[in-house]
């Protein structure tokens, strides 16, 4: 026979949220291969211009390149900085979310267990399996609103946490985790009705409901509003300039040839 879903069957996977403690120097070159050819390629030229030719206009005074390379860490620490404080949102947002689905359960469970030993609710098992539902449904919505924010269509997931008659519901919605709360404050009213909670348990668990809602709308503010453009594209400029005038202005600090063959180790270094 199938068994109920457990929370364990939906944990993230520690590799999707936990970052090694080392960065493998092939994952940096997967990102940097492009700019370290540029660099080796006008290394060996400016070299090879200056030593093998006697080019000497090839060779720039390194002061512009100090100068630039300090615009350059301006911009790109308000990048990273803009960016950890995306991040630092996102994560606040989401422990609110962790937090609320764990306070609501908290407070299902204590509601519905008092009812059953006051012999409401249609019995002790109606009331166990309404508790199932109420928190299969609470467990749905995290994972409704990580599909919708990473626009996944792969809302089978919900097939064990859903009726199938609420799981066509959401897929019909515009706002499918909206759609996964709505229901489970329509089940809460239908609680009420029955006995199985009391009068005054929807309007205590209002709050927490509202609160989901409103990370819910945080998680979508962070996936709708981008950085901005202005940090990528000066930074972009800046950083292909500062590459481009890197090893002339190395070679210029190097008085002999014997030396000046280390502008291009020294630059691709950089």
């Amino acid at each position: 026979a199938p068994r109920h879903p457990t929370i364990r069957d939906y944990h993230f996977s520690e590799g999707a949220v936990i970052v090694k403690r080392t960065l493998k120097p092939s994952r940096i070159l997967s990102y940097t291969w492009r700019e370290l050819l540029l660099v080796g390629a006008i290394s060996i030229a400016v070299c090879v211009l200056r030593i093998e030719r006697g080019e000497t206009a090839v060779a720039l005074p390194f002061g512009p390149l100090g100068v630039l390379g300090t615009a350059l860490a301006i911009l790109l620490g308000f990048r990273n900085n803009t960016g950890y404080a995306r991040w630092w949102e996102a994560r606040t947002i989401w422990g609110q979310i962790a937090s609320g689905c764990r306070a609501l359960a908290r407070q299902l469970a204590a509601s519905l267990d008092s009812a059953a030993k006051i012999g409401k609710g249609g019995g002790a098992e109606a009331i166990a399996a309404y508790k199932r539902e109420l928190l299969y449904r609470l467990i749905a919505f995290p994972h409704a609103l990580r599909l919708a924010l990473r626009r996944q269509d792969d809302w089978d997931q919900l097939a064990p946490l859903l009726p199938a008659a609420d799981l066509a519901r959401v897929r019909a919605a515009v706002n499918k985790p909206s759609a996964v709360l709505q229901g489970l404050a329509d089940r809460l009213k239908d609680g009420v009705r029955e006995e199985k909670l009391g009068q005054f348990d929807p309007i205590s668990l209002e709050p927490g409901l509202t609160g989901l809602q409103a990370a819910q709308a945080g998680c979508e503010r962070i996936k709708a509003t981008p950085m901005l453009r202005q940090y990528e594209y000066f930074a972009r400029w800046f950083l292909w300039t500062f590459l481009v005038l890197l090893p002339p202005s190395i070679l210029g600090l190097f008085p002999t040839d014997a030396g000046r063959w280390l502008t291009i180790p020294i630059s691709m270094a950089i």
